[in-house]
């Protein structure tokens, strides 16, 4: 079966935020090239993906330790004459056959957060429902099928059963800056309106760390994986969901405070039958400029494309967006003629895949 593999690289221009913290609240960093960098970690921005397929409509799972509450749920909706005694103790063989551990002293939690689809709920209680002894083999079926589009694509680690584990189709990257950055704060105070006209002090005061930044963002999509996890035609659709709330999401940290919201400057997407390639060696030499960092981190990264041409095979197809003048591949002038673009050519190579191989 030939391999096909989805990069996005993306540049994007953040103003001052504080849009992923680490312990002490302050932006986090990374060391790349001898410098200090604004860094996004890819957990951050994948919770920020999930949360706008929420937002449309697209196909997500609950990642939560209330599965099992989640269960009991479905299973009064489906039946309203079960008594509690009933549910609860169908749940608990489920998930006894299923080899995931719940807590009855915390109330039916997991051990750990799992992630599910409604789908394998809705399942899961008719299949217990429709049968009095359950089968172990088709309760392990129903948890690793009809899976929802992000837990095809950033997988899932089941601790307690790992024959309950799904591979991630799907790698997103730390964000980080093509330049240096030098860490920030904010001093603040605040008054309080009914204080005395005496008192001229502060009510509160304290700072707020931030930093600003162009980021080179990265993911890839491993469609056979997603095809596998999913089928073809879902797989393609799910590529595009995927490719456009990437683009369009971010992390919400301190966003009331910085209304800091932006959209991506640049986007390549490469379609290539041999390996993924990130693109951030383009940037170890940190850009200098004292006039803004897209336009040189454009030329820094297709730079950076035309010269990883002499190690990989000729790819798919390249779609650039953000730069009408691009020479590296098919530029697009909006985010739908990217999407239509990319969905086209995954169906023209996808059309003859075996994906059960």
């Amino acid at each position: 079966m030939t391999n096909l593999y989805v990069d996005l690289s993306v540049l994007q221009t953040v103003p001052s935020s504080n849009i992923n913290r680490d312990d002490t609240g302050a932006p986090k960093t990374a060391l790349y090239g001898g410098v200090t960098r604004a860094r996004v970690s890819s957990q951050s921005w994948k919770k920020a993906v999930r949360d706008v397929f929420k937002q449309d409509h697209v196909s997500a799972g609950k990642r939560t330790k209330q599965a099992a509450n989640l269960l009991a749920t479905e299973l009064k909706n489906l039946d309203a004459t079960l008594d509690d005694e009933t549910v609860q103790a169908k749940v608990a063989e489920v998930f006894k056959l299923a080899g995931i551990k719940v807590d009855k002293k915390k109330d039916n939690e997991t051990g750990a957060l799992l992630l599910v689809s409604r789908g394998q709920i809705a399942k899961l209680a008719q299949y217990a429902i429709d049968n009095e002894e359950l089968d172990k083999k088709e309760i392990k079926k129903v948890l690793k099928g009809d899976q929802s589009l992000d837990l095809a694509l950033f997988g899932r680690m089941v601790a307690d059963n790992p024959e309950l584990n799904v591979d991630a189709s799907a790698q997103v990257a730390h964000a980080i800056s093509t330049h240096e950055v030098v860490p920030e704060y904010d001093y603040f105070t605040a008054l309080d309106d009914e204080q005395p006209e005496d008192n001229a002090g502060a009510a509160m005061l304290g700072t707020i760390d931030f930093n600003s930044a162009t980021l080179y963002r990265y993911a890839n999509v491993n469609l056979n994986e997603l095809a596998h996890n999913l089928n073809v035609t879902d797989a393609i659709k799910g590529t595009a969901d995927f490719i456009k709330d990437f683009l369009l999401s971010m992390p919400t940290g301190k966003q009331n405070t910085f209304a800091n919201k932006t959209l991506p400057s640049y986007v390549m997407v490469t379609i290539r039958q041999d390996t993924p390639v990130n693109l951030v060696s383009a940037f170890e030499n940190p850009v200098v400029s004292h006039s803004g960092y897209v336009a040189p981190s454009v030329t820094r990264l297709e730079g950076e494309y035309q010269r990883t041409q002499a190690y990989v095979d000729e790819p798919v197809a390249n779609f650039v967006l953000g730069k009408a003048d691009s020479q590296i591949g098919t530029t697009v002038a909006k985010l739908s003629e990217l999407l239509d673009q990319v969905t086209a050519k995954l169906s023209e190579v996808m059309q003859d895949e075996d994906t059960n191989d």
